[in-house]
């Protein structure tokens, strides 16, 4: 399948899609809407849009099968996101959205993170078509907003609206071809420490927020709090991001705020998430403290049982386009698989070309070798998938 697909096209839809910027926050992905539109012009669809906010676009386009409709045959959907993360232009050696092919690799913001994968999905359906193999199944794509900020405005809106629909799903996010079936979720939150402000020359008479959160931040930075270990997530993690206290210098502080990203495993709710925070803290016992707990954002983790049938024909589909038989992974962090997964109980496979290690970081690349395998891949996938013995 690789000598069918058409690299340089690939490569411009990479590129065309890296230049426009997307960036979240602050998030606008109507820019991009008419280049996705565009993309599949020659392909009959029925195109819907979901826009929670003003320029929070998320597109789904059911592609007509070129047979026709048939009933039973399977749903593939394809979830990709449109939009990026900042960037700090001084840091970067090359413009992020002007994106250049040095050295079998393509530069940009969203190159890997994940432009380039939503670029090979889309191409397969040309690979498909140059090999003259038909679609065993039905698209759907998902081009959506939100994705790095939790997904609230773009995938979860689709749940919401009733419009994830399908046997199977596919992300292409950054996995070198392996398989992520598993990902850690996620609970953003922050500690409101309050104390009693007084004369700076004189911090006993009073009560240091400041000297609270420090106790706070050791009791929760990295710590264990008694999870198992996951074969393929490990143990979860707390990471105190950030903090911020006082007014002044020769003030005792009374306020400070500490944010913390604790990232947990499948089954782990918000409520027992919170309250492993809670026990965390007050096992610190910290004499005088007085705190209030605000959680800005939750995603449940999610897993896929990796001996489910989806998972192999994904695996059969890289080994296909590759010769090499990918990985069973899990992932750190959280995408949107998770409401695919968990609300739409839809099995979902986290597949794309790539490395996670790009993702996120200054002069961001993906390698084009890695997109040419990726869109074979996809395009075996699509000609092969069959949900019979399910």
């Amino acid at each position: 399948m690789r000598s069918f697909v058409d690299t340089d096209q690939l490569v411009e839809l990479t590129r065309a899609l890296v230049a426009v910027d997307t960036r979240n926050p602050p998030g606008n992905e109507q820019p991009i809407a008419s280049l996705v539109r565009d993309c599949l012009s020659g392909r009959p669809a029925r195109w819907c849009s979901v826009e929670p906010r003003p320029g929070r676009l998320s597109l789904v386009a059911e592609l007509e099968h070129p047979e026709g409709p048939k009933p039973g045959r399977p749903v593939l959907i394809v979830n990709g996101h449109l939009d990026v993360v900042p960037v700090d232009p001084e840091a970067w050696t090359r413009d992020p959205f002007d994106p250049a092919v040095v050295d079998g690799r393509i530069y940009g913001r969203g190159s890997a993170d994940m432009k380039g994968g939503i670029a090979a999905a889309i191409r397969a359906l040309d690979a498909l078509d140059a090999a003259g193999r038909p679609r065993g199944c039905d698209v759907v794509f998902h081009f959506v907003a939100d994705e790095e900020r939790g997904g609230a405005l773009g995938t979860r809106a689709l749940l919401d609206a009733g419009l994830i629909r399908g046997d199977a799903c596919l992300v292409p996010e950054p996995t070198g071809l392996d398989l992520c079936v598993a990902e850690r979720g996620l609970l953003h939150g922050y500690v409101h420490l309050a104390g009693r402000s007084g004369h700076g020359s004189r911090p006993r008479d009073a009560v240091s927020a400041i000297e609270h959160a420090a106790k706070v931040v050791l009791a929760l930075h990295a710590a264990d709090f008694g999870d198992p270990d996951h074969p393929l997530l490990g143990t979860p993690t707390a990471n105190v991001g950030t903090i911020k206290g006082g007014n002044t210098l020769n003030t005792v502080a009374e306020s400070c705020i500490v944010g913390i990203d604790r990232r947990i495993l499948p089954g782990v709710t918000a409520e027992s998430a919170e309250a492993q925070i809670r026990q965390a803290i007050a096992s610190a016992e910290i004499e005088g403290l007085s705190y209030t707990f605000e959680v800005e954002s939750f995603g449940e983790a999610s897993e896929l049982p990796a001996a489910h049938p989806w998972v192999g024909l994904v695996g059969d589909a890289v080994k296909s386009a590759t010769g090499r038989v990918p990985g069973t992974i899990g992932m750190s962090f959280t995408t949107d698989a998770r409401f695919v997964r968990n609300q739409a109980g839809i099995p979902a496979v986290v597949c794309g070309p790539g490395e996670v290690a790009q993702a996120h970081t200054v002069d961001e690349w993906v390698a084009i070798d890695q997109l040419v395998a990726a869109t074979a891949a996809f395009a075996e996938l699509m000609a092969a998938f069959d949900t019979a013995g399910w």
